[in-house]
């Protein structure tokens, strides 16, 4: 920000403007594309973690499942329960939540993860299902999910009621950007990898949706729907119908950033897209999860902890970001965010939906349990 002008030279440029005098050039310049403003009026929340509730959910070694790809029955979330999905139906919240058990490697990633699902009549106390409702199967798509699983999952509802699910093919070796979809979050039809062209990882798929009562509904821009995608950097992609998905490329055919790690801030090591984004009257509010560099970020952070940002983007283009927060708005601070698995610490976003007039945002805790914050009441779309 420049210094204040002394109180003369103020007095001048005030009368010099209200004659007409001063050139647009010369009066104050508004922050450029991709800077916060001092308001930030246009970010959802703020949000706080309710009192006594966290975490909602933790490990449990007595749920046991006879899955189609063992010979004996597992504890299919004994290790960890983390990276929920949200979604409201009826006066319920749903949380679709990534559960790993205790086979394979001792090493993050090295366990078979399943989806699990959990109800709430007010979206803090839940009621989880002994079973997965989401899991690797004697399937076509076995040979992109077995033996790592299925993981990270984000949900959107469509305008006639179907639920679709973004999610993570895990075979061990490369992880694949996948999508599913179901009329009840029970019975999934699976319709494979997102990208099944790109040589490397894809992660990550938050479809940009409008605020439909309680519900998050993939919307259409300029025709299309979009979705923000990828880590460490962040891309675009475009579909019709929601299943078959085009990756935003530049004039020499790489893939297009949207939004990028930066220097001296709290995204310096990467950057993930998070829970769907959000079509305002604002323009397109984008959550998404941050990761920290102590050497080139933030110092006052852990080396390579996750935090959670929000970024704004035009309504009329979904790739031209307009303003992106300076600061985190939740990072790891409680001993459930900062031990577990992943003990650098993890707010890691993946659901939100609005419900009872506010905004509720779930989140895996140390690659090992599952997080929630609100907004005040009154705070939602």
């Amino acid at each position: 920000m420049p210094a204040p002008l002394p109180l003369t030279a103020r007095l001048v440029a005030v009368l010099l403007l209200l004659a007409g005098a001063v050139p647009a050039s010369a009066q104050e310049a508004p922050p450029p594309p991709g800077s916060s403003s001092p308001e930030m009026d246009w970010m959802l929340g703020p949000f706080h973690r309710p009192e006594g509730i966290n975490p909602l959910f933790t490990p449990d070694s007595t749920s046991t499942f006879d899955g189609p790809l063992r010979e004996r029955p597992v504890r299919w979330e004994s290790m960890a329960t983390f990276n929920p999905a949200a979604a409201v139906r009826g006066d319920s919240v749903y949380v679709l939540y990534r559960a790993e058990d205790r086979t394979g490697r001792m090493e993050i990633g090295g366990h078979t993860s399943r989806l699990g699902l959990a109800a709430s009549a007010d979206g803090l106390h839940f009621t989880r299902r002994p079973r997965p409702v989401f899991y690797p199967q004697n399937d076509d798509q076995q040979r992109h999910e077995w033996p790592g699983g299925v993981e990270d999952p984000r949900l959107v509802e469509t305008e006639d009621g179907t639920f679709v699910l973004t999610y993570t093919q895990w075979d061990r070796d490369v992880p694949q950007l996948a999508v599913a979809t179901s009329e009840n979050l029970v019975d999934w039809t699976k319709h494979g990898p997102i990208f099944p062209g790109i040589d490397g990882e894809t992660k990550s798929g938050a479809i940009v949706s409008r605020v439909e009562g309680n519900r998050l509904v993939p919307t259409r821009i300029n025709g299309r729907y979009w979705m923000y995608w990828g880590v460490p950097t962040i891309y675009a992609a475009t579909s019709e119908n929601l299943i078959d998905w085009t990756p935003l490329r530049d004039s020499t055919g790489a893939l297009q950033p949207i939004l990028s790690p930066r220097d001296g801030h709290f995204d310096a090591w990467l950057v993930e897209a998070g829970p769907p984004a959000v079509l305002t009257a604002d323009g397109i509010v984008a959550l998404y999860n941050a990761g920290n560099s102590r050497a080139r970020g933030d110092a006052s952070l852990p080396d390579s902890t996750y935090s959670g940002g929000q970024a704004l983007f035009s309504a009329e283009d979904p790739t031209r970001l307009l303003e992106r927060s300076d600061e985190p708005f939740i990072t790891p601070e409680h001993d459930y965010e900062r031990t577990g698995q992943y003990e650098r610490g993890t707010t890691f976003l993946e659901g939100l939906v609005p419900f009872r007039d506010r905004w509720f945002l779930y989140y895996g805790a140390a690659d090992s349990r599952v997080g929630v914050a609100v907004s005040p009441p009154g705070s939602g779309p």
